[in-house]
């Protein structure tokens, strides 16, 4: 199967992705260094790599559209940026934290946002060779490495006991507070954006989020997960938007496709104040 969407490439955006991947997979597999950022977030050669590659390549892909990535957000003026309605959103590694630990579970994340909306999300595991996309007039579907395209449909009812999605690599008290309201469950763990996807292809019910992400971290994974019938909203019931303000940085949220369960109701109240959110 050859994706192909009305309004957008999406063959070629997996191309960029896979493209991004093969220059992460060269430095993955050397001897690679690992730098701060200002706000002391690894950054390896291989997030600046597979940036350059997506930053040049998807300019061309439409009518010229700006592209906001997670290493070139700091260099924006905000007050332009939040004129833009239609650009894409890219984290060229997520999950470098999973990349320079060796462990496998980091992507690469693209998707296009309109109107504050995550219209088509692509996610690339580059060591697997797995592509994930969604975009709601086309569902979405899983690209396994041989090209095998599955179409993916969310969990629409959740097993007993919940299975439920956490972070590899960010440990989370407000999220034992909240399974221990919820009740009986079975905690499953994953790296970067592959939880959305986990969501996407029904191998999870709930994946609760009380940790700080950005919005090329949840932009990708969201549409993906969307697509197959899932819901991301924060604390509110709200869904989660983008490009709405100032900052870059997520509310707290949910991901979840049974709409009989009462996944919000187990929300801390202390966790409901805005002084916990990340905005």
């Amino acid at each position: 199967m050859t994706p192909t969407q009305d309004r957008f490439p999406i063959a070629e955006v997996i191309t960029l992705c896979q493209q991004a991947g093969a220059a992460i997979m060269e430095v993955y597999r050397s001897d690679f260094a690992v730098s701060r950022k200002d706000d002391d977030s690894p950054l390896t050669q291989a997030d600046m790599a597979a940036h350059r590659i997506l930053c040049d390549g998807l300019p061309g892909l439409t009518d010229p559209l700006p592209v906001l990535s997670e290493e070139n957000a700091a260099q924006i003026d905000t007050a332009e940026r939040m004129a833009w309605q239609r650009y894409w959103l890219v984290d060229p590694l997520d999950g470098t934290r999973e990349f320079i630990n060796r462990r496998d579970e980091f992507t690469v994340n693209v998707a296009l946002v309109e109107n504050h909306v995550a219209t088509l999300g692509v996610v690339y595991a580059p060591v697997s060779g797995v592509t994930y996309w969604g975009a709601p007039a086309h569902g979405a579907h899983r690209i396994d490495a041989d090209g095998h395209s599955t179409p993916l449909q969310a969990a629409a009812r959740s097993d007993d006991p919940v299975r439920v999605l956490g972070s590899r690599s960010h440990p989370d008290a407000h999220l034992e507070s909240y399974l221990s309201s919820l009740g009986e469950h079975v905690l499953k763990v994953a790296g970067s954006s592959l939880k959305f996807c986990r969501m996407a292809e029904a191998a999870a019910d709930l994946y609760p989020r009380f940790g700080p992400t950005s919005e090329w971290d949840t932009a990708a994974g969201q549409a993906v997960a969307e697509a197959a019938g899932a819901l991301t909203v924060d604390l509110h019931g709200q869904p989660l938007r983008y490009n709405t303000g100032t900052s870059l940085l997520n509310g707290f949220f949910l991901v979840y496709a049974d709409r009989e369960r009462p996944w919000l109701s187990h929300v801390p109240a202390s966790l409901l104040a805005p002084a916990q959110q990340c905005r």
